[in-house]
């Protein structure tokens, strides 16, 4: 009998993108924005399968073009309609998917995260182990407060009579929205990306940009590009 995959990636791909049409195929800085996500996950020795998953045959053609070292490892799923909505949380694709397929973990990588590297999917997997779940995160060392209903405002996360000097701080965590790990036991128990004891895989202080607006694209790219003269 053969085996489960032990980790999979799945890469949710849906064509209906508002603020930027066809985002996650949309050219930038050399290639299309969802190669940037398939380069990380293909070349991760402990990656078994990566999973696209689109409701657009647009999608599905650029995707089948990727033909750089290991694609074989690239498959394809159609998306419903259902979960290709507005209304769609990531939470249902990752379920409709783990309903029809099999496997141990399962990786989620979004596609507006171009700045993810392997390493970070490396650094990620090998923490799993002593977490339920885990995600990527950010250093911020930025004071957070509160709108109150009255107007007025109120910490987060510090007290303005012991405001620490920067460098005397280790700052807040920062979801990145870039890498989500969970088991398959696990994301069917609690029905959300995230369960149990969650660990954390912290990336660069630039991977905190997500691209949903076209400013945003536009910041990502200058980063991009910087990267490749280096």
């Amino acid at each position: 009998m053969k085996s489960k995959d032990r980790y999979v990636v799945l890469i949710p791909a849906r064509g209906g993108s508002k603020s930027i049409p066809l985002k996650n195929i949309k050219e930038i800085a050399g290639q299309p924005l969802i190669y940037y996500s398939l380069d990380a996950a293909v070349n991760s020795e402990y990656v078994d399968k990566v999973y696209v998953s689109t409701e657009s045959d647009i999608i599905k053609k650029v995707v089948k073009k990727y033909d750089k070292p290991n694609n074989q490892k690239i498959h394809i799923v159609n998306r419903s309609m259902e979960t290709a909505s507005d209304s769609a949380t990531t939470e249902d694709v990752m379920l409709e998917f783990a309903s029809n397929y099999e496997f141990e973990n399962i990786i989620l990588i979004q596609c507006t995260n171009p700045l993810i590297t392997t390493y970070d999917i490396n650094e990620s997997i090998k923490k799993h182990s002593k977490y339920d779940s885990i995600l990527s995160t950010v250093v911020q060392k930025r004071f957070y407060w509160k709108l109150e209903k009255d107007g007025t405002v109120t910490e987060i996360g510090h007290d303005i009579k012991k405001r620490p000097r920067r460098q005397d701080w280790d700052g807040v965590l920062a979801e990145n929205g870039s890498i989500y790990i969970i088991s398959k036991e696990n994301l069917i128990k609690g029905r959300c990306r995230l369960y149990g004891r969650i660990g954390t895989h912290i990336m660069p202080a630039e991977t905190y940009f997500e691209i949903d607006e076209p400013s945003d694209w536009e910041i990502v790219e200058k980063i991009l590009l910087s990267k490749q003269k280096d």
